[in-house]
């Protein structure tokens, strides 16, 4: 970035033609009279190379260098530091056999729950650059899909691989809960986050959920709960005694009032999600509620330019006077 520090020094341009005009105005009446001096004048006005008849361009390149000089021409050089203060954030994800329910909608096609789910969440992930995030899955148990973690690329890879049927079949939500505050117990975060996706109502376990909210809010964990899919019956697909794949159409139900009294406890939110676009929506208000404190710093440094534009034309105003004395002089 290049500025000028004193630009009205630009308006002595306008005396350069000036300058021009009072070269080439008439000289003073001649004191002696001559039937023609057309000779003497031509003479006058040669000098000894064709050279010297431009040397009165020097002076004038040399002062229109000298008031761009006089303009301080500066370069400028910016630096921008910004300190994130990033939140902690856990991902717990609901992998039970009812997460397999065929009720949600991709480009106007039937998709199961667990693929929306993923297909969201890496969205999320995506949008919070300067938070470090982990991944919890559970059905039966809790298990670990990524560590807490700045390096989304890894994580994106990760989410890729949760599958349904890795555990135990369940719904732990009480020791999911209990394992994704235990990851964010030890950090130095100032803001600890769960969101916990679930369709189901708990059924095993070790740990109640109102038990494990407990201890988030005690640890300073703040709690989003999201409950998705159809209320009433969702097509399943089930594999029968033959191994073939048919959809049957089965009662699922979630625990809203248990997913309300945990993000109550502390200090977060409740969602409901029953289409896709919904479920965009959730992670989206999440996004928001959850921002990341950044304190930006910028510096700034200036060079001075006016040496490129003085120098020159110092040397300029030398070289034409140097060259007044030589063979490109004027002649008397």
């Amino acid at each position: 970035m290049t500025r000028f520090l004193q630009p009205e020094f630009f308006w002595l341009f306008t005396l350069l033609p000036l300058v021009m005009l009072w070269r080439g105005r008439k000289g003073p009446v001649a004191a002696i009279e001559y039937s023609d001096v057309s000779l003497a004048r031509d003479v006058a006005r040669r000098s000894r190379s064709r050279i010297g008849n431009f040397l009165w361009l020097l002076p004038i390149l040399a002062g229109a260098l000298m008031i761009v000089g006089l303009a301080r021409p500066q370069r400028g050089h910016s630096r921008t530091e910004v300190t994130a203060n990033g939140i902690d954030i856990v991902l717990a994800l609901d992998v039970s056999g009812s997460m397999q329910a065929l009720d949600f909608l991709i480009n106007g096609r039937r998709q199961n729950r667990i693929d929306v789910v993923k297909a969201v969440v890496a969205k999320f992930i995506d949008e919070r650059t300067d938070d470090r995030i982990g991944i919890i899955s559970f059905a039966g148990a809790p298990y670990l899909i990524s560590p807490i973690t700045l390096d989304h690329d890894w994580l994106q890879q990760n989410l890729e691989r949760v599958t349904i049927g890795g555990t135990d079949d369940g719904t732990a939500i009480g020791s999911a809960i209990a394992a994704s505050v235990n990851r964010l117990r030890m950090t130095t975060a100032k803001s600890k986050v769960v969101v916990l996706l679930t369709d189901g109502v708990n059924n095993t376990g070790k740990i109640s959920p109102i038990a494990a909210a407990e201890a988030a809010k005690a640890l300073g964990v703040k709690v989003y709960t999201i409950g998705v899919g159809v209320r009433g019956k969702a097509p399943i697909p089930v594999r029968d005694q033959a191994g073939n794949m048919r959809i049957i159409m089965a009662q699922v139900d979630v625990d809203e009032k248990t997913l309300q009294t945990i993000a109550s406890e502390t200090g977060g939110k409740f969602y409901r999600a029953t289409d896709t676009d919904s479920l965009q929506k959730i992670y989206e208000q999440i996004n928001q509620y959850e921002k990341t404190a950044q304190t930006v710093q910028k510096f700034e440094r200036y060079d001075e330019l006016y040496p490129w534009a003085v120098i020159p034309a110092m040397a300029i105003l030398a070289l034409g006077s140097l060259l007044s004395q030589t063979r490109y002089r004027r002649l008397p």
